[in-house]
């Protein structure tokens, strides 16, 4: 695996397969496919906002948005952003994360701002793996105003438990959007990582963020800063991916007291026990 992902054309083929993701069948051959997909993966279609005869293209399927009442809100609470698998999580200790086990990475070169420690220091992070089965939309964890996003270039390499594992500082080699949120109660952030396969990384406030496309940084600040609220949506993936998610320190002793008794979340769930 180690010597065919070094040498694969990793960025072409990642936009081969959007490309094809985004084919809009003709003759009904969009459920056909559409529905293939859910039953390799154990999709639940339930939830899902419509039939899935009615989204054109697999791209469609996959980011499909759920009933309102498939993902309720809790009030009380911080809130898992995404429907995922807990990799990691921890203390910001230091420059380093934790990728896997004796693998670390930097916090400033993840999220490409020199100050990040300024903010973030002794705060906490969370690391959410979407899979292909997962939704794939993410959400606000607070209530707090966008202040701004930093684009950075980088590699398409799979962010899979063999990426994490064998991949020297995985997520700051790919591809990546880092979304800062002022909340009342200090800064969160959320970096939302590329992967292979993934067609894009969409921004629901900022369309001038092009993913697989761009080929240099780019910093975006919003003024004024744009509003959010807790459960709203930030972006989503076109294929499946990781977000990772910084809280700064005020936020810290809390988030160390959760029990993480769920290793698999759903968005809108509390972090908190």
């Amino acid at each position: 695996m180690s010597f065919i992902a070094h040498y694969l054309p990793r960025r072409l083929l990642s936009r081969l397969a959007g490309d094809f993701a985004n084919i809009h069948w003709p003759f009904g051959l969009n459920g056909l496919f559409n529905g293939i997909f859910a039953f390799i993966y154990g999709i639940n279609l339930e939830e899902a906002e419509k039939p899935i005869s009615e989204y054109p293209s697999l791209v469609d399927f996959f980011t499909r948005k759920l009933k309102t009442e498939a993902r309720p809100i809790d009030s009380h609470n911080l809130i898992h952003p995404c429907d995922s698998e807990i990799l990691q999580h921890g203390r910001i200790d230091g420059k380093m994360l934790l990728q896997a086990k004796g693998v670390k990475y930097p916090i400033d070169v993840l999220t490409h701002d020199p100050y990040i420690l300024e903010r973030f220091e002794d705060g906490y992070y969370l690391t959410y793996y979407l899979c292909p089965t997962d939704y794939h939309r993410v959400h606000s964890p607070v209530d707090g105003m966008i202040t701004h996003a930093i684009y950075t270039e980088g590699d398409l390499w799979p962010v899979n438990p063999w990426g994490q594992r064998n991949i020297e500082s995985l997520y700051c080699k790919n591809e990546r959007v880092y979304v800062e949120i002022a909340s009342a109660e200090g800064p969160v952030g959320l970096v939302f990582v590329g992967a292979m396969n993934v067609g894009s990384i969409v921004l629901n406030f900022d369309t001038t963020i092009k993913t697989n496309q761009m080929r240099q940084a780019k910093t975006n600040k919003y003024l004024p800063p744009i509003e959010i609220k807790k459960g709203q949506e930030l972006g989503h993936f076109r294929l499946g991916s990781t977000v990772v998610v910084l809280y700064s320190p005020v936020y810290a002793d809390h988030i160390e007291k959760m029990k993480f008794n769920r290793r698999f979340v759903k968005m809108g769930q509390g972090l908190l026990p």
